[in-house]
């Protein structure tokens, strides 16, 4: 897919822990790229980052808080990384509530501390933002939302996202503005997510680590809010749109260093109630419980992404539709406990670059 172009490229990645940071380690490693990350400690022993494998393979592996700024610098003195994706967030809706300020602390200040210590590194040529589909000014309306639609957001972790969008836009206006290239030659660009589903994820207050919860332990699968709508992609889904992002951006570095989303299409956005439903058939046990309530904390009940630009402009396109999410996500929970972790990601991820994008 990427046509041997991380091949030996020193890549350093923000949030690498995580779940979707995780699985980003893992590609760009098996791709032969020099990875550094830098993260807080892993949520739960079995997350998808500790049962893999990926930190004891990586070039270096990293404990940090973005908040710290210095501490950036100083990592990003060392390393010298040609390619960043930063990734490290507060990334829950609900958690959010409890903790407003520290969540506009690491997702506000700690990607302007990442800014910073791009603009002080020389050797960085391309760096890639992942914020979320949760930053644009949520109408609730039926239809997709573009790039250029006002930034946003309900709660805290929604409104912190907005701003870091808002931040990023400036940074790159002020510091990494394209008609300047010729003078910083850096390039900055900021990118947008679905609901990313995929194995190794164990996070509170998703649907998919919630599901396997209750189903390991036998018990019905509370739903919060059935009816909201997501726009649900596996997370090598928006991983491939970055990477590839990255690669257009080192090549052409003027031409893409703004604002992308990368979504589903239209038949995989689905009812939380779908997804679970589909999450039990594909198990084969297990049963679904409304527990919804009016008066609980306020979550987006409708969200969808347009993705026509990075289809025309990027050549991008999800290739799997949601029943074939859902099927690879249950097959990486499903095999954990006996199958070698490494060797069942790779297996996805091959898979995925087996798939049709038609």
């Amino acid at each position: 897919m990427f046509e041997n172009f991380y091949k030996g490229k020193k890549v350093l990645i923000t949030g690498h822990t995580g779940f979707k940071g995780s699985w980003l380690a893992i590609w760009l490693h098996s791709l032969g790229a020099e990875v550094v990350g830098i993260a807080l400690d892993p949520i739960t022993n079995r997350d998808n980052y500790v049962l893999s494998g990926i930190g004891n393979k990586i070039k270096a592996d990293l404990r940090g808080d973005i908040r710290n700024g210095q501490l950036m610098k100083e990592i990003f003195t060392q390393y010298q990384p040609e390619i960043v994706f930063h990734l490290a967030a507060q990334p829950l809706v609900r958690l959010s509530y409890e903790i407003p300020v520290e969540t506009y602390e690491t997702n506000v200040m700690g990607t302007i501390n990442i800014m910073e210590a791009i603009r002080a590194t020389s050797s960085v040529k391309v760096a890639v933002m992942i914020t979320t589909d949760k930053c644009y000014e949520n109408k609730e309306q039926i239809w997709g939302y573009r790039e250029n639609e006002p930034m946003g957001g309900y709660d805290p972790y929604s409104s912190s996202k907005g701003a870091a969008e808002i931040a990023i836009a400036s940074w790159r206006r002020s510091f990494f503005n394209p008609d300047k290239y010729q003078e910083h030659h850096q390039a900055i660009a900021s990118v947008r997510a679905g609901n990313v589903i995929g194995g190794g994820d164990w996070a509170k207050d998703r649907i998919i680590p919630d599901c396997i919860r209750a189903l390991e332990t036998g018990n019905s699968i509370n739903i919060r809010s059935p009816k909201a709508i997501r726009p649900w992609q596996h997370v090598l889904e928006p991983l491939s749109g970055y990477m590839l992002l990255a690669k257009k951006m080192w090549n052409e570095p003027t031409k893409y260093c703004e604002g992308w989303n990368f979504g589903p299409r239209h038949e995989s956005i689905s009812t939380v109630w779908d997804v679970a439903t589909k999450v039990v058939e594909d198990y084969g046990s297990g049963s679904l419980t409304d527990i919804s309530n009016p008066n609980i904390l306020h979550e987006a009940s409708l969200l969808m992404l347009d993705i026509s630009k990075a289809k025309f402009k990027l050549g991008w396109e999800p290739r799997m539709n949601i029943e074939q999410t859902v099927c690879m996500t249950m097959d990486w929970y499903k095999s954990y406990k006996k199958e070698n972790v490494w060797d069942l990601c790779l297996r996805q991820i091959q898979s995925y670059n087996n798939q049709d994008s038609n």
